[in-house]
């Protein structure tokens, strides 16, 4: 069933490809959605009968033998809550999409083949497999934004994407290797490799390896200094890449974190824990701090998202000081991390799907030329307020209940770093707030005004469907959040146990 999941959307690519490139584009956009649609109902299926600890729905195969590496595929509670956020994501970006008009073939075949590899990273179980999705992923979006980018600068800000994400990804190559070498028998295997724990010891060996795998993840997550590919990458991306860069591929850096740097690397990821601390800390204030001085809407949400992702490093960094003592405290931290990567998918997703609808409209992200929308649109002014919320963790959503768990666990190891990260709500409620009376409230003020010919109609139907379900599953989790705790709680009690050895 995996597999069918992995690579559904790989075969329904190969279908379209036949078709004439004359067809409408809803030969092409409909087939799209629907594939996400089935993805949904076989992800629900293995939620339902993943087990209670462990890996469910496993699938391996020898693929080069000889190297130690392997066809291996499974999933746990870690990685089973983000194979749903990418499909419920990709799906709403595919709703979204439905009246793309420009090269609507090409369009379709490049997100079908990145939902793929996407898919793919958080079910690989060997180091080579999850590099060769995590390295397509990069390849696919390079051209979703220089193709269709709606600046004149997006080819030059896809190339910087590309380069930075594809440097980091050779780094993440050598860690994987030195892990590689250090294994008896040499194997990639993720399970097998964790069993054997052949850097247990530590030394110069291991930190190598955790500074290879730790600079290509941070470059995807992104950490402060790591970042200064996200904002022109965010900004020249059309709506539906941005939400899938967000709400998705930033995740594959944070997952690697959880997946690989720490039940592979546990004596280096104990040793360097502070470090990670720092990072995570520094792109929290950082983030919130840059978002806090934007005027371009959709910059504003990419700076959020190194905010955000600073708290899922505190966690796990947390989990790494606390590893020997606290076992409550490290598995909240875990929790909260993992969780806080499902809330920021759904959440981000849905603000990129919201500063698009209002591009089209506008022709611009700048939020000085906006002004009184409440009036004018109120679908999308309440959409928008009820996603600035719940960004910046109001009780209610998904987000108060991952940064809950995310302090409460990290509070006890590192006190100041958690109290100055606790200070990145307060800029992120802040940075919303402007954003929010700057272009819902005040007198009406829109690009090409009233009494000239472009309209400035609210929110449409599938708009709505694209983003209404991301923002009532932020919402359910804020409002009952044991059915995806109680999914993670297991998985992370045994990643910290791996940690702790």
């Amino acid at each position: 069933m995996l597999s069918i999941v992995v690579f559904l959307p790989a075969v329904v690519a190969l279908a379209l490809a036949a078709l004439p490139d004359t067809s409408t584009p809803r030969r092409y956009t409909v087939p799209w959605v629907v594939t996400g649609l089935v993805q949904l109902v076989l992800v629900a299926v293995m939620w339902l009968q993943l087990p209670p600890s462990g890996y469910g729905f496993v699938e391996q195969v020898a693929w080069i033998p000889s190297a130690g590496i392997s066809y291996h595929l499974g999933v746990d509670g870690l990685s089973l809550p983000l194979v749903a956020m990418t499909v419920v994501v990709f799906t709403a970006a595919a709703i979204y999409s439905l009246r793309e008009h420009q090269r609507p073939k090409s369009y379709v075949l490049l997100f079908l083949a990145l939902q793929t590899v996407s898919v793919g990273v958080f079910v690989a179980l060997d180091l080579i497999l999850f590099f060769l999705f995590f390295d397509l992923s990069i390849v696919f979006m390079y051209f979703v934004i220089a193709g269709w980018g709606q600046g004149s600068r997006a080819r030059s800000a896809a190339l910087t994407f590309f380069l930075y994400t594809f440097l980091g990804s050779l780094a993440l190559l050598l860690g994987f290797i030195l892990i590689y070498l250090a294994a008896t028998p040499h194997t990639f295997d993720i399970p097998a490799l964790a069993a054997q724990n052949p850097l247990t010891a530590g030394g110069p060996v291991a930190g190598a390896a955790l500074l290879a795998i730790g600079m290509g993840l941070a470059v995807k997550t992104p950490l402060v200094p790591f970042h200064t590919w996200l904002p022109p990458a965010h900004t020249e991306a059309p709506a539906a890449g941005s939400a899938v860069l967000a709400g998705v591929l930033l995740k594959m850096g944070t997952y690697g974190f959880v997946r690989i740097a720490m039940p592979l690397l546990p004596a280096s990821w104990r040793q360097f824990a502070g470090v990670v601390v720092v990072l995570g800390v520094v792109s929290v204030i950082y983030g919130a701090l840059v978002a806090l001085a934007q005027t371009d809407l959709k910059r504003m949400i990419a700076y959020t998202s190194v905010n955000h992702m600073g708290y899922v490093l505190l966690g796990v960094g947390a989990a790494g000081l606390v590893a020997e003592t606290d076992a409550q405290a490290r598995q909240l931290a875990t929790t909260g991390a993992v969780t806080q990567m499902v809330s920021h998918g759904l959440i981000t997703g849905a603000l990129f799907l919201l500063a698009g609808a209002l591009h089209e409209r506008g022709r611009t992200y700048d939020m000085g030329a906006y002004g009184g929308l409440a009036a004018r649109t109120p679908r999308f002014a309440g959409l928008f307020a009820v996603a600035a919320f719940a960004s910046l963790g109001l009780p209610g959503f998904s987000g108060f209940i991952a940064e809950f768990q995310i302090f409460t666990g990290a509070l006890g190891a590192t006190p100041v770093a958690t109290a100055i990260a606790v200070v990145g709500i307060l800029l992120t409620a802040g940075l919303f707030l402007v954003a929010l009376s700057r272009m819902l409230l005040g007198g009406l003020r829109y690009p090409d005004a009233p009494g000239t010919p472009r309209p400035f109609p609210d929110l449409r139907a599938r708009e709505l469907a694209a983003i209404v379900p991301l923002l009532l599953l932020a919402t359910l989790i804020g409002l009952v959040p044991r059915t995806l705790l109680d999914t993670i709680d297991p998985a992370s009690r045994v990643l910290n146990e791996l940690v702790a050895r």
